[in-house]
């Protein structure tokens, strides 16, 4: 590897603030802040808005589309598919 190509790698906690979440892990990212951990150590803490924790798709909140519902209001607003016109357009 060449020297001074890359940036410094090294030890981070990411905090999740909405899910009260935090984990060690390796990151370019860093922070004027400071937490110590579980080992006693001391590493630069990164708070995030979402992660794995919070994120509606991993806790297994997320919304579903309705699309069977949404037909069915379609329907029940314009009339059925095909109601009193032929296949030309015509009544």
């Amino acid at each position: 590897m060449q020297q001074d190509k890359h940036p410094d790698y090294h030890s981070v906690v990411f905090r999740d603030r909405a899910a009260g979440y935090a984990f060690l892990t390796r990151s370019t990212a860093t922070s004027d802040r400071t937490i110590e951990w579980d080992d006693g150590e001391t590493y630069p803490v990164v708070d995030v808005e979402i992660s794995s924790e919070s994120h509606p798709f991993y806790t297994g909140k997320a919304r579903t589309v309705d699309s069977e519902g949404r037909i069915a209001q379609f329907e029940k607003r314009y009339g059925g598919a095909g109601q009193g016109a032929g296949k030309d357009g015509t009544a």
